[in-house]
């Protein structure tokens, strides 16, 4: 079997670029005193107005739900977060945004976007979507191989 040159690799390419993002957002972040995990978790919360429990914030960010435990913690703390119980289940807190969270999230956001916008305008709108479909079904295929 021929060998395949490591820059050709897919996994490479995708973990190359995963790693150009994930330092410009940190970087972005840094800023605001945020990781990456924690501003995902204030993105998710923004998007429900009713809020979230930290099981469905684990599953919506990626991370177990001990590691979601400590991220709410620390938002808590600095008060960019507030849990209540459910209404419906006693043993259940839900997380949401307090108005400090809000707006350090809503500052974070306009810089975080720029990005996004900047690598919207580097594609055609054809060219955008092709990426877009091809980076999902990318996802389905390491989603299917991840044991």
């Amino acid at each position: 079997m021929a060998e395949i040159p490591t820059e050709e690799y897919l996994c490479t390419r995708i973990r190359r670029t995963e790693q150009a993002l994930m330092g410009h957002h940190e970087a972005v972040l840094r800023r605001y005193g945020l990781t990456m995990t924690q501003y995902t978790v204030m993105l998710a919360l923004s998007r429900e107005a009713d809020g979230m429990s930290g099981a469905q914030l684990a599953r919506a960010c990626g991370v177990t739900q001990q590691t979601m435990a400590q991220v709410l913690t620390g938002l808590q703390k600095r008060a960019l977060v507030e849990r209540q119980p459910s209404p419906a289940h006693a043993k259940v807190l839900i997380t949401s945004l307090t108005g400090p969270g809000e707006e350090l999230l809503d500052r974070a956001y306009q810089e975080v976007i720029v990005l996004e916008r900047a690598l919207s305008d580097a594609f055609t709108p054809a060219e955008h979507a092709t990426l877009c479909s091809l980076l999902e079904r990318a996802r389905e295929v390491l989603v299917r191989q991840t044991p």
